[in-house]
Protein backbone atom coordinates (compact mmCIF):
# COMPACT_ATOMS: atom_id res chain seq x y z
CA UNK A 1 0.00 0.00 0.00
CA UNK A 2 2.94 2.36 0.68
CA UNK A 3 4.28 1.70 -2.83
CA UNK A 4 0.85 2.44 -4.32
CA UNK A 5 0.58 5.71 -2.40
CA UNK A 6 4.10 6.81 -3.48
CA UNK A 7 3.32 6.00 -7.10
CA UNK A 8 0.08 7.99 -6.94
CA UNK A 9 1.93 10.97 -5.46
CA UNK A 10 4.51 10.69 -8.28
CA UNK A 11 1.80 10.74 -10.93
CA UNK A 12 0.14 13.79 -9.40
CA UNK A 13 3.48 15.56 -9.10
CA UNK A 14 4.09 15.09 -12.84
CA UNK A 15 0.71 16.61 -13.61
CA UNK A 16 -0.96 13.36 -14.65
CA UNK A 17 -4.69 13.57 -14.10
CA UNK A 18 -7.36 11.04 -14.93
CA UNK A 19 -10.03 8.84 -13.48
CA UNK A 20 -8.98 7.42 -10.09
CA UNK A 21 -9.90 3.78 -9.49
CA UNK A 22 -9.19 1.63 -6.42
CA UNK A 23 -9.71 -2.14 -6.15
CA UNK A 24 -8.73 -4.95 -3.80
CA UNK A 25 -6.09 -7.45 -4.90
CA UNK A 26 -7.76 -10.35 -6.73
CA UNK A 27 -10.73 -8.31 -8.00
CA UNK A 28 -11.27 -7.19 -11.60
CA UNK A 29 -11.16 -3.60 -12.83
CA UNK A 30 -12.82 -2.31 -16.02
CA UNK A 31 -11.39 0.72 -17.85
CA UNK A 32 -14.21 2.07 -20.03
CA UNK A 33 -13.78 4.06 -23.26
CA UNK A 34 -17.35 5.45 -23.46
CA UNK A 35 -17.17 4.80 -27.23
CA UNK A 36 -20.08 3.27 -29.14
CA UNK A 37 -18.88 3.01 -32.78
CA UNK A 38 -15.29 1.82 -33.13
CA UNK A 39 -15.50 1.67 -36.94
CA UNK A 40 -15.05 5.46 -37.09
CA UNK A 41 -11.46 5.11 -35.88
CA UNK A 42 -8.32 3.43 -37.24
CA UNK A 43 -6.86 2.23 -33.93
CA UNK A 44 -7.83 1.89 -30.27
CA UNK A 45 -4.61 1.70 -28.23
CA UNK A 46 -4.12 0.95 -24.51
CA UNK A 47 -0.78 1.65 -22.75
CA UNK A 48 0.53 1.17 -19.21
CA UNK A 49 3.02 3.05 -17.04
CA UNK A 50 4.96 6.27 -17.42
CA UNK A 51 6.85 4.67 -20.35
CA UNK A 52 3.52 4.12 -22.20
CA UNK A 53 4.12 0.41 -22.81
CA UNK A 54 1.59 -0.95 -25.33
CA UNK A 55 -0.58 -3.70 -23.75
CA UNK A 56 -3.69 -3.97 -26.01
CA UNK A 57 -4.87 -2.70 -29.40
CA UNK A 58 -7.74 -2.83 -31.88
CA UNK A 59 -6.57 -2.13 -35.46
CA UNK A 60 -9.58 -1.52 -37.69
CA UNK A 61 -7.37 -1.02 -40.78
CA UNK A 62 -6.46 -4.73 -40.83
CA UNK A 63 -9.41 -5.81 -38.63
CA UNK A 64 -7.19 -7.23 -35.85
CA UNK A 65 -7.36 -7.33 -32.04
CA UNK A 66 -4.04 -7.72 -30.19
CA UNK A 67 -3.24 -8.42 -26.52
CA UNK A 68 0.49 -8.02 -25.80
CA UNK A 69 0.97 -10.72 -23.17
CA UNK A 70 4.76 -10.84 -23.50
CA UNK A 71 5.53 -7.22 -22.59
CA UNK A 72 6.83 -6.26 -19.14
CA UNK A 73 8.04 -9.84 -18.54
CA UNK A 74 4.54 -11.25 -19.03
CA UNK A 75 3.06 -9.01 -16.34
CA UNK A 76 -0.50 -9.13 -17.75
CA UNK A 77 -0.39 -12.58 -19.35
CA UNK A 78 -3.89 -14.13 -19.70
CA UNK A 79 -5.40 -11.36 -17.53
CA UNK A 80 -6.46 -8.80 -20.19
CA UNK A 81 -9.88 -8.73 -21.87
CA UNK A 82 -10.62 -6.27 -24.70
CA UNK A 83 -14.24 -5.54 -25.69
CA UNK A 84 -14.43 -5.46 -29.51
CA UNK A 85 -17.68 -3.43 -29.39
CA UNK A 86 -16.60 -0.58 -27.10
CA UNK A 87 -12.81 -0.95 -26.82
CA UNK A 88 -13.05 -1.10 -23.02
CA UNK A 89 -10.22 -2.95 -21.23
CA UNK A 90 -10.76 -5.30 -18.26
CA UNK A 91 -7.92 -6.51 -16.03
CA UNK A 92 -8.77 -9.71 -14.11
CA UNK A 93 -7.17 -11.18 -10.98
CA UNK A 94 -5.50 -7.88 -10.17
CA UNK A 95 -2.24 -7.68 -8.22
CA UNK A 96 -0.62 -4.85 -6.31
CA UNK A 97 1.95 -4.57 -9.10
CA UNK A 98 -0.88 -3.57 -11.48
CA UNK A 99 -1.02 -0.19 -9.70
CA UNK A 100 -0.16 2.63 -12.10
CA UNK A 101 -1.27 4.80 -15.01
CA UNK A 102 -3.32 3.36 -17.89
CA UNK A 103 -3.95 5.46 -21.01
CA UNK A 104 -6.39 5.11 -23.90
CA UNK A 105 -5.44 6.60 -27.29
CA UNK A 106 -7.92 6.80 -30.18
CA UNK A 107 -6.17 7.26 -33.53
CA UNK A 108 -7.76 8.31 -36.83
CA UNK A 109 -11.29 9.46 -37.55
CA UNK A 110 -13.02 11.99 -35.33
CA UNK A 111 -10.57 13.49 -32.84
CA UNK A 112 -10.89 11.98 -29.35
CA UNK A 113 -8.62 13.22 -26.54
CA UNK A 114 -6.57 10.59 -24.67
CA UNK A 115 -8.22 9.16 -21.58
CA UNK A 116 -6.17 8.31 -18.47
CA UNK A 117 -6.89 6.04 -15.49
CA UNK A 118 -4.94 6.07 -12.21
CA UNK A 119 -5.47 2.56 -10.77
CA UNK A 120 -4.51 1.55 -7.21
CA UNK A 121 -4.64 -2.16 -6.28
CA UNK A 122 -4.58 -2.66 -2.49
CA UNK A 123 -3.41 -5.83 -0.76
CA UNK A 124 -5.84 -7.96 1.24
CA UNK A 125 -6.31 -6.69 4.81
CA UNK A 126 -5.02 -8.72 7.75
CA UNK A 127 -7.95 -10.33 9.65
CA UNK A 128 -8.48 -9.24 13.28
CA UNK A 129 -9.08 -11.74 16.12
CA UNK A 130 -10.94 -10.45 19.17
CA UNK A 131 -12.73 -11.87 22.19
CA UNK A 132 -16.52 -12.02 22.12
CA UNK A 133 -16.95 -11.32 25.83
CA UNK A 134 -14.53 -9.59 28.21
CA UNK A 135 -14.99 -12.07 31.04
CA UNK A 136 -12.52 -14.08 33.07
CA UNK A 137 -13.03 -17.61 34.34
CA UNK A 138 -12.72 -18.27 38.04
CA UNK A 139 -9.80 -20.19 39.49
CA UNK A 140 -9.87 -23.89 38.71
CA UNK A 141 -12.36 -23.66 35.83
CA UNK A 142 -10.08 -25.50 33.45
CA UNK A 143 -13.02 -26.71 31.43
CA UNK A 144 -14.26 -23.21 30.60
CA UNK A 145 -14.33 -22.10 27.01
CA UNK A 146 -13.18 -18.84 25.46
CA UNK A 147 -15.41 -17.33 22.77
CA UNK A 148 -13.54 -15.58 19.92
CA UNK A 149 -14.37 -14.01 16.57
CA UNK A 150 -12.20 -13.36 13.50
CA UNK A 151 -13.36 -10.42 11.38
CA UNK A 152 -12.42 -8.37 8.34
CA UNK A 153 -14.07 -5.33 6.70
CA UNK A 154 -14.56 -4.04 3.16
CA UNK A 155 -13.72 -7.21 1.25
CA UNK A 156 -15.17 -9.07 -1.75
CA UNK A 157 -14.60 -12.41 -3.49
CA UNK A 158 -12.74 -13.84 -0.47
CA UNK A 159 -12.93 -16.75 1.98
CA UNK A 160 -12.44 -16.36 5.74
CA UNK A 161 -11.43 -19.57 7.57
CA UNK A 162 -10.42 -20.93 10.98
CA UNK A 163 -7.68 -23.60 11.05
CA UNK A 164 -6.32 -25.71 13.89
CA UNK A 165 -2.91 -26.67 12.64
CA UNK A 166 -3.54 -27.83 9.08
CA UNK A 167 -7.16 -28.88 9.73
CA UNK A 168 -9.98 -26.65 8.51
CA UNK A 169 -12.52 -25.97 11.29
CA UNK A 170 -14.95 -23.57 9.58
CA UNK A 171 -15.07 -21.07 6.74
CA UNK A 172 -17.30 -18.52 5.07
CA UNK A 173 -17.06 -17.12 1.54
CA UNK A 174 -18.50 -13.99 -0.04
CA UNK A 175 -18.78 -12.68 -3.59
CA UNK A 176 -20.57 -9.41 -2.76
CA UNK A 177 -18.78 -6.09 -3.06
CA UNK A 178 -17.16 -4.42 -0.04
CA UNK A 179 -18.84 -6.11 2.92
CA UNK A 180 -17.70 -7.21 6.37
CA UNK A 181 -17.17 -10.83 7.44
CA UNK A 182 -16.92 -12.41 10.88
CA UNK A 183 -16.38 -16.03 11.91
CA UNK A 184 -16.80 -17.24 15.54
CA UNK A 185 -14.68 -19.83 17.35
CA UNK A 186 -14.70 -21.39 20.83
CA UNK A 187 -11.53 -22.80 22.39
CA UNK A 188 -10.46 -24.20 25.74
CA UNK A 189 -8.52 -21.77 27.93
CA UNK A 190 -5.61 -24.18 28.34
CA UNK A 191 -5.31 -25.33 24.73
CA UNK A 192 -2.03 -24.93 22.89
CA UNK A 193 -1.75 -21.99 20.55
CA UNK A 194 -2.23 -23.76 17.20
CA UNK A 195 -5.14 -21.74 15.75
CA UNK A 196 -4.92 -19.37 12.77
CA UNK A 197 -7.47 -17.24 10.93
CA UNK A 198 -6.90 -17.11 7.16
CA UNK A 199 -8.29 -14.62 4.62
CA UNK A 200 -7.65 -15.58 1.00
CA UNK A 201 -8.77 -15.25 -2.60
CA UNK A 202 -7.44 -16.63 -5.89
CA UNK A 203 -4.39 -14.33 -5.79
CA UNK A 204 -3.13 -13.93 -2.24
CA UNK A 205 -3.83 -14.56 1.46
CA UNK A 206 -3.40 -12.96 4.88
CA UNK A 207 -2.96 -14.93 8.12
CA UNK A 208 -3.52 -13.98 11.76
CA UNK A 209 -2.28 -16.33 14.51
CA UNK A 210 -4.34 -16.69 17.68
CA UNK A 211 -2.51 -15.88 20.92
CA UNK A 212 -4.66 -17.76 23.44
CA UNK A 213 -2.55 -16.62 26.39
CA UNK A 214 -3.23 -12.99 25.46
CA UNK A 215 -6.91 -13.09 24.52
CA UNK A 216 -8.08 -15.85 26.91
CA UNK A 217 -6.86 -15.28 30.48
CA UNK A 218 -8.00 -17.08 33.64
CA UNK A 219 -8.59 -15.18 36.87
CA UNK A 220 -6.02 -16.02 39.54
CA UNK A 221 -5.82 -15.33 43.28
CA UNK A 222 -2.76 -16.02 45.44
CA UNK A 223 -4.15 -17.82 48.52
CA UNK A 224 -1.01 -19.47 49.95
CA UNK A 225 -0.41 -16.76 52.59
CA UNK A 226 -3.95 -15.48 52.72
CA UNK A 227 -5.24 -12.21 51.30
CA UNK A 228 -3.34 -9.03 52.20
CA UNK A 229 -5.18 -5.94 53.44
CA UNK A 230 -4.48 -4.25 50.14
CA UNK A 231 -6.05 -7.13 48.24
CA UNK A 232 -9.10 -7.10 50.50
CA UNK A 233 -9.56 -3.33 50.01
CA UNK A 234 -9.26 -3.74 46.24
CA UNK A 235 -11.78 -6.58 46.28
CA UNK A 236 -14.23 -4.51 48.33
CA UNK A 237 -13.84 -1.56 45.97
CA UNK A 238 -14.39 -3.89 43.04
CA UNK A 239 -17.55 -5.30 44.60
CA UNK A 240 -18.95 -1.81 45.27
CA UNK A 241 -18.16 -0.64 41.75
CA UNK A 242 -19.72 -3.80 40.32
CA UNK A 243 -22.92 -3.28 42.32
CA UNK A 244 -23.15 0.32 41.16
CA UNK A 245 -22.64 -0.73 37.54
CA UNK A 246 -25.24 -3.50 37.85
CA UNK A 247 -27.71 -1.03 39.35
CA UNK A 248 -27.12 1.38 36.48
CA UNK A 249 -27.47 -1.43 33.95
CA UNK A 250 -30.69 -2.56 35.62
CA UNK A 251 -32.20 0.92 35.43
CA UNK A 252 -31.15 1.24 31.79
CA UNK A 253 -32.53 -2.23 30.99
CA UNK A 254 -35.91 -1.33 32.46
CA UNK A 255 -35.97 1.89 30.47
CA UNK A 256 -34.95 0.09 27.28
CA UNK A 257 -37.53 -2.67 27.84
CA UNK A 258 -40.32 -0.12 28.17
CA UNK A 259 -39.05 1.74 25.15
CA UNK A 260 -39.00 -1.43 23.00
CA UNK A 261 -42.47 -2.31 24.28
CA UNK A 262 -43.74 1.10 23.17
CA UNK A 263 -42.14 0.56 19.77
CA UNK A 264 -43.89 -2.79 19.41
CA UNK A 265 -47.23 -1.23 20.34
CA UNK A 266 -46.71 1.30 17.57
CA UNK A 267 -46.06 -1.54 15.11
CA UNK A 268 -42.33 -0.91 14.79
CA UNK A 269 -40.07 -3.78 13.73
CA UNK A 270 -36.60 -4.11 12.30
CA UNK A 271 -36.35 -3.99 8.50
CA UNK A 272 -36.15 -7.28 6.69
CA UNK A 273 -32.58 -7.99 5.48
CA UNK A 274 -31.33 -10.12 2.59
CA UNK A 275 -27.78 -11.48 2.46
CA UNK A 276 -26.04 -13.52 -0.24
CA UNK A 277 -23.54 -16.12 0.98
CA UNK A 278 -21.31 -18.48 -1.01
CA UNK A 279 -19.88 -21.69 0.46
CA UNK A 280 -18.04 -24.71 -0.94
CA UNK A 281 -19.58 -28.18 -0.87
CA UNK A 282 -18.34 -29.90 2.28
CA UNK A 283 -17.71 -26.59 4.05
CA UNK A 284 -19.47 -24.87 6.93
CA UNK A 285 -21.70 -21.78 6.93
CA UNK A 286 -22.81 -19.71 9.92
CA UNK A 287 -26.06 -17.72 9.62
CA UNK A 288 -25.92 -14.72 11.96
CA UNK A 289 -29.03 -13.43 13.74
CA UNK A 290 -27.35 -10.12 14.53
CA UNK A 291 -28.31 -10.31 18.21
CA UNK A 292 -26.17 -11.14 21.24
CA UNK A 293 -28.83 -12.91 23.29
CA UNK A 294 -32.28 -14.39 22.69
CA UNK A 295 -34.75 -13.42 25.43
CA UNK A 296 -36.66 -16.07 27.30
CA UNK A 297 -39.96 -14.84 25.90
CA UNK A 298 -38.72 -14.43 22.29
CA UNK A 299 -39.71 -17.12 19.77
CA UNK A 300 -37.07 -17.86 17.11
CA UNK A 301 -37.62 -19.90 13.97
CA UNK A 302 -35.31 -20.87 11.05
CA UNK A 303 -36.97 -22.04 7.80
CA UNK A 304 -35.58 -23.37 4.50
CA UNK A 305 -36.71 -23.63 0.89
CA UNK A 306 -34.94 -24.67 -2.31
CA UNK A 307 -34.33 -21.83 -4.80
CA UNK A 308 -35.78 -23.97 -7.61
CA UNK A 309 -38.89 -25.00 -5.67
CA UNK A 310 -42.26 -23.74 -6.85
CA UNK A 311 -43.32 -20.59 -4.96
CA UNK A 312 -46.46 -22.35 -3.74
CA UNK A 313 -44.38 -24.86 -1.77
CA UNK A 314 -44.15 -23.66 1.88
CA UNK A 315 -40.85 -23.23 3.71
CA UNK A 316 -39.73 -26.06 5.99
CA UNK A 317 -38.98 -25.31 9.65
CA UNK A 318 -35.50 -26.68 10.44
CA UNK A 319 -34.78 -25.11 13.86
CA UNK A 320 -36.61 -23.16 16.56
CA UNK A 321 -36.21 -21.82 20.09
CA UNK A 322 -38.71 -21.24 22.90
CA UNK A 323 -41.41 -23.30 21.19
CA UNK A 324 -42.61 -26.73 22.35
CA UNK A 325 -39.68 -29.19 22.29
CA UNK A 326 -37.31 -26.16 22.40
CA UNK A 327 -34.76 -27.06 19.63
CA UNK A 328 -36.26 -29.25 17.01
CA UNK A 329 -34.91 -30.10 13.54
CA UNK A 330 -37.92 -30.82 11.30
CA UNK A 331 -35.83 -32.05 8.40
CA UNK A 332 -37.57 -33.93 5.52
CA UNK A 333 -35.77 -37.13 4.53
CA UNK A 334 -33.14 -36.53 7.19
CA UNK A 335 -31.75 -33.65 5.04
CA UNK A 336 -30.17 -31.67 7.87
CA UNK A 337 -30.12 -34.28 10.64
CA UNK A 338 -26.91 -34.20 12.72
CA UNK A 339 -25.48 -31.35 10.59
CA UNK A 340 -27.41 -28.40 12.03
CA UNK A 341 -26.34 -26.65 15.25
CA UNK A 342 -28.42 -23.91 16.85
CA UNK A 343 -26.73 -21.62 19.38
CA UNK A 344 -29.09 -21.50 22.35
CA UNK A 345 -27.82 -18.05 23.40
CA UNK A 346 -27.83 -15.94 20.25
CA UNK A 347 -29.74 -18.10 17.77
CA UNK A 348 -26.84 -18.49 15.28
CA UNK A 349 -27.47 -21.39 12.87
CA UNK A 350 -24.42 -23.42 11.85
CA UNK A 351 -24.68 -25.94 8.99
CA UNK A 352 -21.78 -28.38 8.64
CA UNK A 353 -20.79 -30.60 5.72
CA UNK A 354 -22.66 -28.47 3.15
CA UNK A 355 -24.34 -30.45 0.37
CA UNK A 356 -25.79 -29.20 -2.95
CA UNK A 357 -29.27 -29.88 -1.55
CA UNK A 358 -28.56 -27.30 1.18
CA UNK A 359 -28.34 -24.44 -1.33
CA UNK A 360 -31.42 -22.25 -1.15
CA UNK A 361 -33.18 -19.61 0.94
CA UNK A 362 -32.97 -19.59 4.75
CA UNK A 363 -35.41 -17.32 6.59
CA UNK A 364 -35.06 -16.15 10.20
CA UNK A 365 -37.99 -14.81 12.19
CA UNK A 366 -37.90 -13.64 15.81
CA UNK A 367 -41.25 -12.76 17.34
CA UNK A 368 -42.06 -11.12 20.65
CA UNK A 369 -45.55 -11.17 22.16
CA UNK A 370 -46.88 -12.40 18.84
CA UNK A 371 -45.26 -9.57 16.82
CA UNK A 372 -42.40 -9.97 14.35
CA UNK A 373 -39.37 -7.94 15.48
CA UNK A 374 -36.53 -9.37 13.36
CA UNK A 375 -36.71 -10.87 9.86
CA UNK A 376 -33.68 -11.92 7.84
CA UNK A 377 -33.20 -13.92 4.67
CA UNK A 378 -29.99 -15.65 3.53
CA UNK A 379 -29.43 -17.03 0.05
CA UNK A 380 -26.77 -19.73 0.34
CA UNK A 381 -25.21 -20.96 -2.88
Amino acid sequence: MKVSALLLCFLLAKGVFGEDMSVMEGDSVALRTDLTDLQKYERILWTFGTDSTRIAQINNVVNKISLYNDVLDGKFKDRLQLDDQTGSLTITNTRTTDTGLYELQVIGGKEVPPKKFSVIVSALPVPVISRNASQCSSLGSSGSRCSLVCSVVNVSHVTLSWYKGSSLLSSISVSDLSISLSLPLEVEYEEKNTYICLLNNLISSQTQHLDISKLCQLCSVDTEDGLSLRHMVLICIGVVVTLLVLAAVGVFSIYWKHRKTDQLRDGLAETDELKMMAVNVGGTVVLNTGVTAIRSFDVLQWRFNDLNTDSTNPFTVIAKLNEPNNFDCNCPDETFRHRVKLDQQNGYLTINDIRPTDFGVYKLNITRNGRNVISKSFIVR
